[in-house]
């Protein structure tokens, strides 16, 4: 993590006042959260509309904080701490990031996507890991606050930085590809996130191809090319990179020739290795996301016959396709961390091809940010279940009462259940789950399916 002088920091940023008597104080890591300071840390607070950071300064300090910034335009700043006031603390954050990320020899890969990022980003850093030291960004921390605060997280020795990208709006990406400057990026996909705010998946496509802005030059670009919407930015790509696609299909650089899976992973082959590789992780989207990830770390000197040392280690993110068993014994795929119709699709596809069960149960939420279309999104997720597959399909919330009627279509009233109330739904499932039987929970983080997970 960042450790610097007071002085050292003032020449990373613009500060507004002398703080000449704390130039040798030194800062260790930074904290944005005062509940959670670390010793040394520098606090930085946020003014937003309902709270103010700037309220607990002298508690941070207090517990251990070595300094704070402090954002002018808030009145009164304690005269008596080291306090370094500056135009914004946002900004400030944001700059003192980008500083540091020009000090730092660190390789950066940059990952975004509408769906699997996370996912991609954890494999692509145990993958890399085979050769190099590793760090990557926790948690979600992937946004305009999250993603400078891991590149403050680094350490000066860190070798290659694996950071997601995650965006709502046009314009973002762009920010924070051009503050990490990556080697390489992965686009994982375009699906329909987010369609409420950009309007279309031409509109995702275009604000996820900005990560091409910040990528440096004679870097690499992967992204999937059964997408058209990213040939044709590719098509149009006038920047000095270099470019690989993956995808199911064999037009794509590197693609599954053979995938087998189980209930504890897949084994797959790509077309350019002979070797079989393991992948514990559930799902043919997942083999894709490890395509991608390989891809990356192929170009960073990982050769294909340690691969599988990485994959054998690896630990996702909670709560993305995430096994676990139930009281009476039946398995539960949580996959209740977000939901688009994209990735609903997918993860219907990965437990209707599971073998080995009697019964297959889907539970299914609302998915959100869909814009005016939600209704249909939902309505066509219900009408493409495979009555022959799925033995049974409870949703919970208003827009996941149109997968039932979707699926209505296509199975008969007896095994399609619409809840409201969360422990109804739980009270009824009981009844139908046992040793045999495997469940999927899947919808957007609003919907909390993770308390149905627990509650079996």
């Amino acid at each position: 993590m960042i450790r610097k002088t007071l002085l050292e920091v003032s020449q990373m940023i613009k500060i507004e006042n002398d703080i000449a008597e704390f130039h040798e104080l030194e800062i260790n890591g930074i904290s944005i959260d005062s509940r959670k300071i670390g010793d040394g840390n520098l606090f930085v607070p946020f003014k937003g509309e309902h709270s103010d950071g700037h309220r607990y300064v002298e508690d941070a300090i207090k517990k251990g904080a070595a300094a704070a910034i402090w954002q002018k335009d808030v009145p009164n700043p304690p005269e008596h701490l080291p306090i370094l006031i500056v135009e914004n603390t946002l900004i400030a954050l944001q700059e003192l990031a980008r500083s540091y990320r020009n000090q730092l020899d660190v390789r950066i890969i940059g990952i975004t996507g509408s769906n699997g990022k996370t996912t991609t980003k954890d494999i692509t850093a145990n993958l890399l890991s085979l050769k190099y030291k590793v760090q990557k960004t926790e948690g979600n921390y992937n946004n305009e606050i999250g993603l400078p605060l891991t590149i403050l997280g680094l350490d000066e020795d860190t070798q290659v930085a694996v950071l997601e990208m995650g965006m709502s709006s046009k314009g973002e990406i762009d920010f924070l590809t051009q503050l990490a400057q990556p080697e390489a990026a992965i686009i994982t996909n375009i699906g329909e996130s987010h369609l409420l705010d950009l309007g279309s998946r031409e509109g995702i496509a275009e604000a996820k191809w900005e990560i091409v802005n910040g990528l440096k030059e004679n870097g690499l670009l992967v992204y999937n090319g059964d997408e058209p919407l990213l040939e044709k930015h590719a098509e149009n790509c006038l920047n000095h990179i270099s470019m690989k696609t993956f995808g199911r299909s064999g037009k794509n650089d590197w693609y599954p020739v053979a995938i087998e899976q189980s209930d504890t992973g897949s084994a797959f082959r790509i077309n350019a290795s002979s070797i079989e590789f393991y992948l514990p992780v559930l799902g043919i989207h997942n083999v894709l996301n490890a395509i991608a990830a390989m891809t990356a770390a192929e170009h960073f000197g990982v050769s294909f016959e340690k691969m599988n040392d990485g994959f054998a280690g690896l630990k996702l993110t909670n709560m993305r396709t995430e096994l676990t068993q139930g009281q009476k014994g039946e398995k539960i795929i949580n996959d209740a961390y977000n939901a688009s119709p994209t990735s609903m699709h997918a993860a219907i596809e990965l437990i209707s091809n599971l073998p080995g069960y009697k019964r297959k149960i889907l539970i299914l939420g609302d998915m959100l940010e869909l814009g005016p279309s939600e209704k249909d999104f939902h309505l066509k997720i219900g009408e493409s279940i495979d009555p022959e597959k799925i033995s049974y399909v409870f949703t919970f919330g208003k827009l996941a009462e149109f997968i039932a009627k979707g699926a209505l279509t296509r199975l008969p009233s007896e095994r399609v259940f619409s809840f409201m109330d969360k422990q109804q739904l739980i009270e009824t499932l009981k009844n139908y789950v046992d040793e045999e039987t495997i469940v999927l929970v899947k919808a957007s983080r609003g919907m909390r399916l993770e308390e149905i997970v627990k509650e079996l």
